[in-house]
């Protein structure tokens, strides 16, 4: 069982950057597909991005698409969201998840990942 733990939420101003941490522990990341999701209140989860296990392939919504990149340092069995030009429709809780066995179709939907963090804060303001 993987333990996944968020960092680097906070409050920027529009047009600003901030960079999410996901730590994995318990299981090597690689193992995982590994997605961040965000919510504000009164919505579900909306994912944001994910990187698929082993190779890597990266894929994004449409609206954060030449804005975020998702990374992954192996060595420090981290998955990384980092968020350039920051609006303020970005705000709200992210958190990532993992899941061993999801196929390319299903990363998109946050019921079918396992393991999830507690959520980060992040808040852009105007």
């Amino acid at each position: 069982q993987v333990e996944l733990a968020e960092s680097g939420g906070g409050l920027m101003q529009a047009g600003g950057s901030l960079r999410l941490s996901c730590t994995a522990s318990g299981r090597t990341i690689t193992d995982y597909v590994v997605g961040w999701f965000r919510q504000v209140p009164g919505k579900e989860r909306e994912f944001v991005s994910a990187i698929f296990r082993r190779g890597g392939h990266t894929y994004y919504h449409d609206s954060v698409k030449g804005r975020f990149t998702i990374s992954r340092e192996n060595a420090k069995n981290t998955v990384y969201l980092q968020m350039n030009s920051l609006k303020p429709e970005d705000t709200g809780v992210y958190y990532c998840a993992a899941d061993q066995r999801l196929i390319l179709s299903s990363i998109r939907r946050a019921v079918e990942y396992d393991y999830w963090g507690q959520g980060t804060q992040v808040t852009v303001s105007t």
